[in-house]
């Protein structure tokens, strides 16, 4: 049931909305034992939660969560940026370059949502190209959970501007084949993001 995932992930379902077997198994076509067993995979995979007597509803992740899965991901994702810089290609290098000049091209025409997407290709790229299929897991049900507030720092006003230079650092350490280089880049990006959560949290510019 990729769909109802989909659905949460791109925040057409939204935290804290109830997610009726019935609705659901009319909208995706599916059977109602097949949208079943698809919400208690994805309260598995903590993107729904069960209320007793009240079914299921997509779930709401706080501030101080999203901290601590920023951390997480902080050390994770340093490990997946050392590796890759110890794994990457000629051919991976200059892909990762060419990624980061529409990353700058975006944000000097101001497409926050293109330079997003690319953002998300720049990070997955990382972790593919590390080859550490354990942490890309971890990181992908993190980031699964985080949907909602990663897309708000993805618009949040000057946000761009600022992770730009961190995730050209991070490509050029790869580049360089420099594995503590490439971890300190990437620790540095999470740990702005953690600093910049609450500001987005209250709505609030740099």
């Amino acid at each position: 049931m990729n769909g109802i995932r989909e659905a949460i992930l791109s925040g057409r379902f939204v935290p804290n909305q109830r997610l009726i077997e019935a609705d659901l198994s009319e909208e995706f076509a599916a059977s109602r034992a097949g949208v079943r067993a698809a919400l208690a995979e994805l309260a598995g995979e903590g993107l729904i939660e069960r209320v007793q007597n009240r079914g299921a509803r997509v779930r709401a992740v706080s501030l101080a969560e999203a901290v601590e899965i920023s951390e997480v991901r902080m050390v994770v994702e340093g490990l997946c940026a050392a590796k890759a810089a110890a794994r990457a290609t000629a051919a991976d290098t200059a892909e990762l370059r060419e990624i980061g000049e529409e990353m700058r091209a975006a944000v000097a025409s101001g497409d926050v949502l293109g330079y997003s997407r690319l953002n998300e290709l720049l990070h997955r790229r990382v972790r593919e190209i590390g080859g550490q299929r354990t942490a890309a897991g971890v990181l992908e049900r993190l980031r699964a959970q985080n949907v909602r507030h990663q897309f708000r720092l993805a618009v949040h006003p000057g946000r761009p501007q600022t992770s730009l230079p961190q995730h050209l650092d991070i490509i050029e350490a790869i580049a360089a084949g420099d594995p503590d280089a490439a971890e300190r880049a990437a620790r540095a990006h999470l740990r702005s993001v953690i600093e910049t959560l609450p500001e987005v949290e209250r709505g609030t510019g740099p």
